[in-house]
């Protein structure tokens, strides 16, 4: 479904990616796990137009490098940021109507669907999303993508920061879009998380990667975990 081959990406002249090639098949969990620093959320970003990517970038067999990031998220690709961006001044319910592709043709996931999976959205419905709190932005953002009816989802970072309560329901979240044939490139510190979810793991360092592999690989390879990973 994703393909990326000889992936770069520079941020001014420092050149942060440097060669990655990484694939995700239809309905797999990927995990791009590594330190901080090393460009996980670069190539995310590289991928879906928000830094200017050199290489081949291939979605479901169609060129999508350097196209407009409106464009590729059209096409079925959807993106959950770093920063949980929202729209504070707009009520959570008016954030997730802005997810929706077409509302004159429903998608796999529904707004309501989103409020009965989540009661603290459900209950803040009418408020402006500002005033959430961080797990509940995760939530709604990861929500609002899914409104999109995307075919891959990458999501960014979604337990930084958050407790070990919330961390538990985002997990179990991704495992439940996961469970409805999305595929997921997952960018993450976390390695339990990872570990539980995942097909298949990618580690990335100095902008490349180092390590492919399942997590049972990973799980029997210390050294690389050592090397490669804050464990």
């Amino acid at each position: 479904m994703l393909e990326v081959r000889n992936l770069h990406a520079y941020y001014g002249k420092s050149h942060i990616l440097q060669g990655v090639d990484l694939d995700i098949a239809a309905g797999e969990v990927v995990s791009l796990l590594g330190r901080n620093g090393v460009g996980r959320s670069t190539t995310v970003k590289a991928i879906m137009g928000e830094v200017p990517p050199q290489g081949t970038i291939r979605f479901k067999g169609q060129d999508i490098a350097g196209l407009p990031s409106h464009k590729i998220a059209r096409l079925g690709l959807g993106y959950v940021p770093e920063h949980r961006d929202i729209f504070p001044s707009l009520t959570v319910r008016q954030n997730l109507i802005l997810g929706i592709k077409d509302p004159r043709r429903p998608g796999k996931w529904r707004l309501q669907e989103m409020l009965d999976m989540f009661p603290n959205l459900a209950r803040r419905a009418d408020t402006p999303a500002g005033v959430l709190s961080g797990g509940e932005k995760q939530m709604l953002t990861t929500c609002r993508t899914l409104l999109g009816d995307p075919e891959l989802m990458m999501i960014d970072e979604p337990t930084e920061g958050l407790a070990p309560l919330i961390v538990q329901q985002v997990g179990e979240l991704i495992a439940r879009i996961a469970k409805a044939g999305v595929a997921i490139l997952l960018v993450e510190q976390k390695l339990s998380i990872a570990m539980k979810i995942s097909n298949r793991v990618y580690i990335m360092g100095h902008g490349r990667v180092v390590f492919e592999g399942t997590p049972e690989q990973l799980k029997n390879n210390a050294a690389v975990r050592e090397e490669w990973l804050e464990v």
